[in-house]
């Protein structure tokens, strides 16, 4: 099964339904899976008076509240449902995080699988609410402990979704996350630990470790992009512009293919014919005489492999010649 690539649009539309629609373009011509926004009611989700974090004020600029904030990147659910719309006849999947349970409800009717973001981990009631909706889900596990994520998981099996329906992402929320905070391989420790798919959610600045997780077992990959890295927004400079996104699609679809062989070490067909040209042979390195002895001083291994394998070296060395040999004759 090939691994499922969400470009993470988010909130880098800027609160612009036009700007969320050339993101979905961008998407598409990345070949990606699924486009990923989200969605809320800011008097739902935030406090007036909450601070925002730190990275968001330093990519912003701006000192404002969260709510503030929030607000003025808020797409109306109309919105979503245009982008669901638009999503659809360009032939990609729309997917919508929810940031509390209203928008939760209004959401599944227009999407079959949940992504749930790393913030929610220990929201126990959030959990129970959308694992009651019987549909697939991938969770966030950023700022998680082994023990909080064990306990997100049985939340929402409790609460009706099946254990084969969830995969859990491994995640470091910070933007951007720096090279030596990613600890890729918490992944794998997910993944032996819980019994379940696992992926990875990146925040890094490059493609190098969503490539690498591919690798080492990821099902599902989320990575945040944007139109320019340039623009204002608190996610924007920890995003892919799209070349960049495209070249992370191509370069996962590559290790896949990689990845895909049976495991067994054989030589593969389009090896075989190179084996002549590649390989060498016993051969004269000098003129032997009948009757000589084979030995270290007069004979070596050169291409091509027409003539006897050097892995049949020691049963040569010392035995007679029955025949006289030119230099670089085939033994």
């Amino acid at each position: 099964m090939s691994v499922f690539i969400i470009a993470e649009a988010g909130v880098n539309h800027n609160g612009d339904i036009g700007l969320a629609k050339e993101l979905i373009d961008v998407a598409v011509e990345a070949g990606v899976d699924a486009v990923k926004f989200q969605t809320w009611k800011t008097e739902l989700l935030v406090t007036q008076d909450a601070k925002q974090a730190a990275y968001q004020t330093d990519n912003t600029g701006m000192e404002e509240s969260q709510y503030d904030m929030l607000k003025k990147l808020e797409l109306s659910y109309d919105n979503f449902k245009e982008l669901k719309s638009y999503c659809d006849k360009r032939g990609i999947l729309f997917l919508s995080t929810p940031d509390e349970p209203t928008s939760a409800d209004f959401l599944k009717d227009l999407q079959d699988i949940f992504k749930i973001g790393s913030g929610e981990l220990t929201n126990t009631p959030f959990l129970k609410h959308i694992g009651a909706f019987n549909k697939s889900i991938i969770l966030s596990t950023g700022m998680g402990t082994l023990g909080e994520v064990e306990q997100a998981l049985s939340t929402l099996i409790e609460a009706g979704t099946a254990k084969e329906n969830i995969t859990l992402l491994h995640a470091t929320t910070m933007y951007p996350t720096l090279m030596n905070e990613v600890n890729l391989k918490a992944m794998l420790t997910l993944r032996d630990a819980f019994k379940v798919a696992v992926g990875y959610s990146d925040h890094t600045m490059g493609i190098e470790v969503p490539i690498a997780s591919v690798a080492m077992g990821a099902t599902v990959i989320e990575k945040h992009f944007t139109l320019s890295c340039d623009m204002e927004g608190p996610d924007h400079k920890a995003s892919l512009e799209p070349s960049a996104l495209k070249a992370m699609v191509v370069a996962i679809r590559n290790i896949e293919e990689a990845l895909a062989g049976t495991g067994e070490k054989i030589p593969q067909k389009s090896e075989l014919k190179n084996r002549e040209v590649v390989r060498k042979s016993i051969v004269a390195k000098e003129a032997i005489k009948k009757g000589e002895l084979f030995t270290e001083k007069n004979i070596s291994t050169k291409r091509s492999s027409l003539g006897i394998s050097p892995m049949r070296w020691d049963e040569i060395i010392g035995t007679v010649s029955i025949k006289d040999y030119s230099k670089d004759e085939l033994i």
